[in-house]
């Protein structure tokens, strides 16, 4: 039971508390879609380079790619993950904070380590960004 309903005053600070995690949230859905137009840029490549006859010995060698893009989109897979996993648990912080300021409970060190928890995600994601855009660069030096 509620033993007491939450002020407008504790409202307020989980409001102001909650302006950190909601620009992760921003940076993440931002970030998200970057990811995505980055895949699907691989997978349209990907499509041309299998509509390519097999027959073909001008352009059959143009397959030999595919491994590496199939690993890029692997990457960016990954990333992708780790970034919704970051969004996710950027969105149930702010619910629980808002939840533990109704119920009365204080909520600090749960928000550090889900906050936490979220950067940890992020930095994975953004990592995993990394090696797909140097496995971007290796295939460059493949055609140069």
């Amino acid at each position: 039971m509620l033993s007491e309903v939450a002020t407008a005053e504790q409202i307020s600070r989980v409001i102001s508390q909650a302006t950190a995690p909601a620009f992760l949230l921003g940076a993440v859905a931002a970030f998200i879609s970057v990811l995505i137009t980055r895949m699907n840029r691989i997978v349209d490549r990907s499509n041309v380079l299998n509509a390519l006859p097999d027959g073909d010995p001008g352009r059959s060698h143009m397959k030999t790619v595919l491994p590496r893009l199939k690993r890029r989109a692997r990457l960016l897979n990954k990333a992708i993950e780790y970034a919704v996993m970051s969004g996710i648990f950027t969105t149930v912080l702010v619910i629980l904070a808002f939840a533990s300021s109704f119920l009365n409970f204080r909520h600090e060190y749960g928000a550090a380590l889900m906050f936490s928890i979220a950067l940890l995600f992020f930095a994975a994601s953004l990592v995993t960004l990394l090696l797909e855009v140097r496995a971007a660069l290796h295939d460059l030096d493949f055609y140069v």
